[in-house]
């Protein structure tokens, strides 16, 4: 244990206690015709495709039309919960159902757009929900998890909102059999309806009521509620101010046509925190249009930031592979690109210089920042600075004010890292979420009864105040991204196959279609139990293979089988059981890292295991 508590740089600011909505979208008669601070004729969201656009007045009053039909809804729909399921891959009605739900005064949880049914159902039953909102894209899956709750017909008409774009952009947008929407409710028929006067308050103490529930896998077990509240996302914000770069809203209707403001893009996921934060709330909250987009394919994304002057992008480091080797990159006018923030996961030096030396080349002067955080801090607790970009390549940032970090190399006498002068991230602070939902057992073991958050991520800080992070305590595989080719457009495929000669190994990969999904944590015990379903397994262990040419982990079985195998079958058998798994988890947890079988799995001794089958993987490079 350390008695070190690191403090940020910068001065404390000031964090108010209310609603997240009326933070960002709050009105005052002090100031009419402003919204959260800024004109309510400025854009609040951009259709990338289509150049839809909804400002900041036009927003607030369909997620108060939206308030006034939860509160009062249409038949057949029911409400049993003050919690409502989003499920649905980004667009431009996603920010409306999160907001129109905070501005009702309840909680979402917001669910991975690539579950199957079974994960869907997990994450409906722990949370609470009732009222589902689905893409139409979606219903399929969503019908098919309220059926094995033993929902009727009726009973599913009660709980889904189909959840498309028709209503603002007027053509429907996604091709699906009509007998799967037939008979549901839409969000169209929620809008108009009224509107509320105000959006509900949670002023004072009330700020510490839930108000997001993102899904944390943790090291063992299924998944966990995160609870975050209306004064984390606060807090997030009001924190992030003085280390973001100086920000230039749009006060106009339309962005000018000869730029001089920000404009914020990335097509990252909305339900991940990274996603919901960044690309949601913080474009309301700085005044700067946000455009949306679902899915990543390189020539669509540069195309979209030649199109509307993008100045900040958000990305994950396998998409700044992408900017290094794509050439989409010298296909459009980048110049307007002014910042590239990457996070969910480390960023290695080698690949910011790679992407600045591209960018310059084409004439955009590009500063790569990246940041640190998790579900359960809500998720920024390290920012790199603009200053600092060039002189700090590779480092996670500098703490934000209000926070406290101490770097812990020991507990209860167990060593966290070997690493000299690291330790494990401790934060504490206004952004640390209330608890993992029906999981006090977590909370206790995750949150020090003085408040401390356990990270599970090993960091060292500089003389500088820099911190960077250099390995994690967690078994926790971090699967970033999948790009891939499907109907809807050609997307960038990463993914090589290896052959190792020291242990039977067939590793093919393979990718189906899949969104980008961004960072995504997927815990080796929920994939353990799942080949241990395998009626030919005798014994399963998952680990994460780091990937330098995809700048991710990928996850990797070592099986045991049940019976003996002749050296014809391994790689047929290994083959089998990745096919097999990919029909049962959401794409991100497949097994893309292979399938290596072997004698005997280890037995679990702390990190043993991990650590003889890590070695087994470096010797089959």
């Amino acid at each position: 244990m350390t008695d070190t508590i690191y403090t940020s740089a910068y001065p404390s600011v000031h964090i108010c206690r209310r609603s997240i909505f009326t933070h960002i979208l709050g009105i005052s008669s002090s100031s009419p015709g402003t919204v959260g601070g800024f004109p309510a004729s400025s854009p609040a969201f951009i259709d990338a495709l289509s150049g839809t656009t909804i400002s900041r007045g036009e927003f607030r009053s369909y997620a108060l039309q939206l308030a006034f039909s939860l509160h009062n809804l249409p038949s057949p729909l029911e409400n049993r919960t003050k919690t409502v399921l989003i499920f649905s891959p980004n667009s431009i009605t996603w920010p409306v159902m999160l907001l129109g739900a905070v501005a009702a005064g309840f909680r979402a949880t917001l669910a991975n757009s690539g579950y199957t049914p079974n994960e869907l159902k997990y994450q409906y039953i722990d949370a609470g929900a009732h009222l589902v909102f689905v893409h139409p894209s979606l219903v399929g899956t969503a019908r098919t998890m309220l059926r094995s709750l033993g929902c009727s017909e009726q009973e599913i008409r009660s709980r889904i909102i189909v959840a498309g774009v028709q209503w603002i952009m007027g053509a429907r947008n996604v091709s699906v059999p009509d007998d799967q929407l037939k008979d549901l409710v839409t969000i169209t028929q929620l809008l108009g309806r009224g509107e509320l006067k105000e959006e509900v308050s949670f002023d004072g103490e009330r700020s510490n009521e839930t108000v997001y529930l993102c899904y944390s896998s943790g090291t063992t077990g299924q998944p966990k509620g995160v609870e975050t509240t209306h004064y984390n996302i606060i807090s997030v914000l009001e924190i992030l101010k003085p280390v973001w770069p100086n920000s230039k809203p749009c006060l106009t209707p339309s962005i000018p046509a000869q730029g001089g403001v920000d404009v914020l893009f990335g097509c990252l996921p909305y339900y991940h925190i990274y996603g919901g934060v960044k690309l949601l709330h913080l474009p309301l909250f700085l005044g700067i249009p946000g455009v949306v987009m679902a899915g990543f394919d390189p020539d669509g994304f540069c195309a979209t930031i030649a199109r509307y002057r993008v100045t900040i992008g958000f990305v994950v480091p396998p998409m700044l592979v992408v900017f290094a080797r794509h050439p989409a990159i010298q296909k459009h006018d980048l110049t307007s690109l002014k910042i590239l923030f990457s996070g969910a996961a480390p960023l290695g030096a080698e690949l910011v210089s790679a992407v600045m030396e591209r960018m310059k080349s084409i004439g955009a002067d590009v500063d790569i920042l990246q940041g640190y955080g998790l579900t359960e801090t809500s998720p920024t607790v390290f920012l790199l600075p603009v200053p600092d970009a060039s002189s700090h390549i590779g480092a996670a940032g500098v703490l934000l004010p209000n926070l406290e970090v101490r770097l812990v190399g020991e507990t209860e006498g167990e060593p966290h890292t070997d690493i000299p002068g690291a330790g494990e991230v401790w934060v504490r602070g206004p952004t640390i979420m209330k608890g993992y939902l029906n999981n006090p057992t977590a909370t206790a073991e995750a949150i020090t009864p003085d408040g401390w958050f356990k990270t599970g991520d090993i960091c060292v800080r500089d003389k500088d105040g820099f911190f960077t992070i250099v390995d994690r305590r967690k078994e926790l595989i971090k699967y970033k991204a999948s790009f891939c080719c499907d109907a809807s457009g050609c997307h960038f495929s990463f993914g090589h196959a290896r052959r190792a000669s020291k242990v039977n190994l067939h590793l093919n990969f393979f990718h189906a279609t899949a969104q980008l999904i961004g960072n995504v944590l997927v815990p080796p015990a929920e994939l353990e139990s799942v080949l241990l379903q395998h009626a030919e397994i005798a014994d399963a262990a998952v680990i994460g293979i780091e990937s330098k040419e995809e700048a991710t982990e990928l996850p990797r079985a070592y099986i045991t089988p049940s019976r003996p195998l002749s050296p014809q079958e391994v790689s047929s058998f290994a083959l089998g059981v990745q096919n097999w798994v990919s029909q049962r988890v959401a794409s991100h947890k497949r097994l893309r890292g292979g399938v290596v079988i072997i004698d005997k799995v280890p037995k679990r001794s702390g990190h043993t295991a991990a650590s003889f089958l890590c070695r087994l993987a470096d010797e089959a490079k």
